[in-house]
């Protein structure tokens, strides 16, 4: 295992303070403010510790609601909604200097057979033949190297890998709202624990999901300063079975952008084309006044 995923195993290894209480610590992202992927993701511990092992995540919703601090720990305090014969629901808020910056409904369930169907995976390139984030960063000279670096320390425990070019990549032209990526965590994790591997998940699922609404734009994003732009709120559906550890493919499209906000919604599916996965998600996608074009 890498000394970036232990730190981020570490990370989201809260520290239980009082009955149903947390608390998390932070670290800088790309953006100066907290990765809402760690939020949501520490979110999901903090409610998934309060469940009999039994019962598994199967969906989530949540919504942004102040942007974080990443000098400051979060203290997550959990709701226990409901408890029944097969569902358990739970309410997680996250608070920073005496205010909610995140709220978290979450639903977990006991393993039942019943239907089953699925969208097929759509095709995609062998992950091994693309190159690392590492290697396609390195190769940008229109991107600063501070920025480079950011980008690479956030992504150091994740092997997140394009197919295509990614919006701080290649830029200027509108292109279809379409952008998947294969994902895993970067090292071989020795916990079968289910929470675990979808909390891992839910960490990387904020990373690249409004990537499309850029590319229908032909904007670069953040890295390169022609948009501003913060996660709303985030929906994530749990349908089967994965390692975090495993080849994902995350194939993301963007229905719609209006108003100053855009829609992302997404599958994860493993190698072996099952869908584990959907996800929504709405963010503040604005241009700088300056640039109008």
């Amino acid at each position: 295992m890498s000394e970036a995923l232990q730190d981020l195993l570490d990370l989201l290894d809260l520290e239980q303070i009082e009955e149903d209480i947390f608390r998390g610590r932070s670290r800088s992202a790309v953006v100066p403010r907290v990765f809402g992927g760690q939020v949501a993701a520490q979110a999901l511990v903090a409610a998934g510790r309060t469940v009999p092992a039994d019962r598994h995540a199967h969906s989530l919703h949540a919504y942004f609601l102040r942007p974080g601090d990443p000098g400051a720990p979060i203290v997550y305090t959990v709701e226990r909604i409901r408890d029944g014969r097969s569902f358990t629901t739970r309410r997680a808020v996250g608070v920073q200097h005496g205010r909610p910056i995140f709220a978290l409904s979450a639903s977990f369930q006991t393993y039942e057979d019943g239907l089953d169907h699925q969208a097929p995976m759509p095709p995609a390139p062998d992950p091994a033949t693309l190159p690392t984030s590492r290697e396609r960063l390195r190769g940008y000279d229109h991107l600063p190297p501070d920025v480079v670096e950011k980008f690479l320390e956030a992504r150091e425990a994740v092997d997140l890998r394009y197919v295509e070019e990614p919006p701080y990549g290649l830029f200027g032209a509108p292109r279809p709202p379409h952008s998947p990526v294969w994902f895993r965590t970067n090292g071989k994790l020795e916990q079968d624990d289910p929470l675990l591997h979808v909390v891992l998940a839910t960490y990387v699922s904020d990373m690249t999901l409004l990537d499309s609404v850029l590319l229908a734009h032909g904007r670069g994003g953040w890295a390169v300063g022609d948009v501003v732009g913060a996660s709303l709120d985030h929906a994530m559906w749990f349908h089967r079975p994965f390692r975090a550890d495993e080849w994902l493919l995350y194939d993301q499209e963007s229905p719609s952008a209006y108003g100053g906000r855009g829609l992302g919604q997404a599958r994860m599916y493993t190698q072996d084309g099952r869908l584990a996965v959907s996800v929504v998600q709405e963010g503040v996608v604005r241009v700088p006044r300056e640039d109008s074009r």
